[in-house]
């Protein structure tokens, strides 16, 4: 009964995240690397990650000096960024759902979102953000928006 009810705790976690935003999948470490390198930040400026998942994102920003805030909907995958994250004063990984988070104190965004929610996250974005703030986006390109720059599936905006 107990193996019944922990199965069940860990398909709600990763299934009801479906409704705010996407499945956990990582991004490739290659991805990883463009997304930053795009972005162009400054020691001392903040990524927010939307959808941290484990972890991975933030640490690679913050081996470049990048202060990283990773928002993360799934208990579970808090709990194991939240550890691979434990010693390092430049990262935060909190947990809640990034659509009811302000972000205007971020310099720039990273996301793996899912196409249905990339035109909820522009008009997030844009009433939010300061102006030059990059997103970087992994896979899926805001419906309508023109991108500036494009390399291996990660597509930069700036707002």
């Amino acid at each position: 009964m107990v193996i019944y009810l922990i199965f069940i705790f860990i398909i709600l976690c990763f299934g009801f995240v479906l409704l705010f935003g996407a499945p956990y999948l990582p991004t490739h470490k290659k991805q990883s690397k463009i997304a930053l390198e795009m972005l162009d930040l400054k020691s001392g400026e903040t990524l927010y990650e939307l959808g941290c998942g484990d972890g991975t994102v933030l640490l690679l920003a913050e081996s470049r000096g990048i202060k990283a805030v990773g928002y993360e909907l799934n208990p579970i995958l808090y709990l194991i960024a939240k550890i691979r994250c434990w010693n390092k004063k430049d990262i935060s990984v909190r947990l809640g759902n990034f659509w009811d988070v302000d972000l205007s104190p971020a310099d720039a965004v990273y996301v793996f979102l899912l196409n249905r929610f990339m035109t909820k996250l522009d008009k997030k974005l844009s009433a939010e953000l300061k102006s030059g703030t990059k997103l970087a986006s992994y896979t899926f390109k805001i419906p309508g928006k023109n991108f500036v720059k494009a390399k291996s599936g990660v597509y930069l905006y700036k707002y």
